[in-house]
């Protein structure tokens, strides 16, 4: 059974070009749609510090994805590792998840910085950032990620 899925907004302002790094420091808003919510669907938002974002990324092929074990970025330092173990948009869904941090509710417009989509991205779905529903226990990764990401979320005028 497949699942289809419609989008419930749109990033309509913030980057406008696809990059690897240098995301901070970007603020974004996403416009809810609004001839399908009312204002109050959105009450109550505006006490969370963070959201989690449900985005698609429309703007690469279905051709890109990869189920094969790859290296990150192409870079053969880092190990080979399984389409699970990566979060791009190689990805066979071509979902992503981002957790921006929520600055104001106007309307149906959420002002947002650290949300690594580009304008045009299709919102599929956010709730609020529950610190309770977040990872339980120690976290751990190998050292590949953090390398990858040093200048992640590096503000985008040092790029």
């Amino acid at each position: 059974m497949a699942l289809e899925i419609k989008p419930i907004g749109e990033v309509v302002a913030g980057r406008t070009e696809v990059a690897d790094d240098y995301w901070g420091g970007v603020e974004s808003v996403i416009q809810l749609d609004e001839s399908e919510f009312p204002l109050d669907s959105v009450q109550g938002l505006e006490e969370f510090s963070h959201l989690v974002v449900v985005w698609h990324f429309d703007q690469a092929s279905p051709e890109d994805v990869e189920y094969h074990a790859r290296s990150p970025r192409g870079n053969t330092q880092w190990p080979a590792t399984g389409t699970f173990a990566h979060r791009n948009h190689r990805r066979p869904n071509q979902l992503a998840q981002s957790f921006p941090r929520l600055l104001k509710v106007e309307g149906l417009k959420l002002l947002v910085t650290d949300l690594d989509a580009v304008v045009g991205t299709k919102i599929y779905d956010l709730s609020p950032y529950f610190k309770e529903m977040g990872p339980r226990g120690q976290t751990h990764e190998p050292a590949w990620p953090g390398e990858m990401l040093a200048d992640y979320w590096a503000d985008s005028d040092d790029g």
